[in-house]
Formats: structure tokens, sequence, C-alpha cells
């Protein structure tokens, strides 16, 4: 990453870094909580990070400053696959919590390319049914089709069970994701912006549609729309029209800019993880460091 003349705004910060005023959900506890966190870090040795050195530069940079070793050894599930694939090692994890539903692959082999919207928000942000509505107008109205996994307790309250039907759209309880992204008829991804989400789509050059809920997600969707230039960042409205116009432009290649920037980062991604690159060399001297100790 070489732009490093940007900025974050005070809504682009953690939930808890903000006036508990305007947050009634953050309590004192959970910033007494990071700020335990946060020394407890700085007495480490070393630090691993699910991160690429050339996508975050300026910050580990920083993070350098601060400790002896930092191992940038991301994607972890892109260097997990090469590794995998070094070795014949045919096996494969999975890490959800709750069962795939892979009906939708079959149904995603039937849609033209790049041709699909995937919908997903990860496994712990709940929306309000007002926000499920408008999401789901806001893709209905922009004439793409769409693949939205809702999972068990994704809206808060009672929901309507004639919502989210119709022949454009398919919906899952959870999805393969990373083979989901790797399809050829997935064209964008609305998403929570969470960090292993986020690293997902990079790796599979699938532009993004980010509405963050917490956490570190107002940053990342900071960075994914205005540093990385992946993706627009959605995070301070949900209305039907900002939808349909959001996924139209994205849809629609993002100016262009957007399509060049998504296949450099996942090129970036490639390199880093295969012998040589850094995540690679970083993950080799992990393991070196840790036999030696």
């Amino acid at each position: 990453m070489e732009k490093e003349n940007f900025f974050f705004r005070r809504r682009d910060l953690p939930g808890f870094s903000r006036q508990f005023p305007e947050n009634p959900l953050i309590s004192d506890s959970v910033l007494e909580f990071c700020i335990k966190e946060t020394f407890n870090s700085a007495r480490a040795s070393a630090l691993i990070l699910n991160t690429i050195e050339d996508l975050e530069s300026p910050f580990l940079a920083q993070i350098r400053t601060k400790f002896q070793k930092v191992y940038a050894i991301g994607p972890v599930h892109s260097l997990a696959k090469n590794l995998r694939t070094a070795t014949k090692d045919q096996t494969h994890n999975h890490n959800g919590l709750w069962e795939e539903d892979r009906s939708c692959l079959t149904w995603l082999d039937s849609q033209p390319p790049k041709s699909v919207v995937y919908v997903s928000f990860g496994s712990i942000t709940v929306l309000t049914r007002s926000q499920l509505l408008e999401l789901w107008h806001g893709l209905v109205n922009s004439g793409y089709r769409f693949l939205w996994v809702r999972r068990p307790g994704l809206v808060s309250g009672e929901e309507d069970s004639d919502i989210m039907t119709g022949e454009r759209g398919f919906v899952v309880k959870w999805a393969p994701q990373e083979e989901v992204l790797g399809h050829r008829a997935v064209g964008a991804f609305v998403t929570h912006s969470g960090w292993n989400s986020t690293l997902e789509s990079m790796a599979a050059a699938v532009p993004m549609i980010c509405w963050p809920n917490s956490a570190d997600q107002p940053v990342i969707s900071r960075l994914v729309g205005e540093v990385w230039k992946v993706g627009v960042d959605m995070k301070d409205v949900c209305d039907r029209s900002t939808v349909e116009e959001t996924v139209r432009y994205v849809m629609g290649g993002g100016g262009g800019e957007m399509g060049r920037s998504t296949a450099e980062i996942a090129d970036l991604v490639r390199r880093s993880v295969v012998e040589g690159g850094s995540s690679y060399s970083d993950f080799q001297d992990l393991v070196k460091d840790l036999k030696s100790n």
C-alpha cells in the first residue's frame, strides 16, 4: 500500500473509542477490556498478524517500533491453501458455526458471469427488521441477481415469512464463502467488513460494498473504499435508494478504477503466499523461531 496521506474520520473509528453517550451499547467495561488487552500485547515478544506486508506497510512500520518481531502471514486462508497444494494435502477445514448449504454453488453455476451480488454479514452481526427491508428492497430494485446468507439470529425481533423470496434471489442459512467468492458468477460482495471476509474478497478479486457493524469494521470499510479502492464504504446510510445505487455502481465496474484495484490486490495476495513472497517468508521465519525456542 503506497498511499499514506489519508485520514480516519471519527465515525471510522471503533465504537469503544468514541464517547459513550453516543454509543449506549458500549460500556466502560468494554473500553477497560480493550485497554487491558493493548497493554498485554505490548508485553509480548512477538506479534503474529493476519495481513500482508505490502497491503498495510505504514501500519506495520509503526507496529515494529514497539515490537522486536512482527510476522505478517496473511491472508492465512490463502497461505494455508498454498501450503496444502505444495504438500498435496487434500484436506479441507470448515470453521463455520453452521453447516454449509452447498446448493448455492449449483445455483451459481446456472448464472451468467459476474451477474450475482453475494450478501453476508458474518457470524454475529444483527440487523433490525427495518434495516433488513431497506437492504432487501435496494437489492431487488437494483435488478441484479443475489445470493444472501441469512443465518439464524441475523434479524432481531419478528420476521415476515414472505421477506426474501423472489426469482432473482437465492437464500441460504450459511454458505461456503471462499468458494462462493471464487465463483465466476459473483460480481460483488455486500459485507459487514469483517477482516476474514475482507481478505477472502480481496484474494478472489471481488469488489466490496461495505456496511460495517462494530469493532474494527468501520476502520476496514474506510480502507476498502478510500485507500485500497476495492469497494465502496456505505457505513453512514441504510436506505433502499442508496443500496440500489451502490449495487449498480459496483456491479457496473466502479468507474474502472475499482476493477483495476481489485485485480492488483488479488495479484498482491497471490504473490505474498507463494515461495519468496512476504507472507510465505514470514511464516517460514515463524516456524523456524518456534522450533528454536
